[in-house]
């Protein structure tokens, strides 16, 4: 995966999100990356957003019904 995004005009937070990692649900994970830009709803283009790999999950701290098989 690569360490940055570079916005088109008029992208979202979860919508650069679904892109970069799959789903809308990690939006809070970009944006805790990139502090800096919060306060921007809409993006113009050409903005360079920071994009760290997700965490890895611990399967075994989750409930047995949510681990995968």
């Amino acid at each position: 995966m690569a360490a940055t995004y570079t916005t088109s005009g008029g992208e979202q937070w979860d919508e650069i999100a679904k892109t970069v990692y799959g789903a809308e649900k990690y939006a809070d994970w970009l944006m805790a990356n990139n502090l800096p830009l919060l306060d921007v709803y809409e993006f113009d283009p050409g903005t360079v957003l920071q994009t760290p790999e997700l965490p890895a999950v611990k399967t075994e701290t989750l409930p047995e019904w949510r681990q995968q098989t």
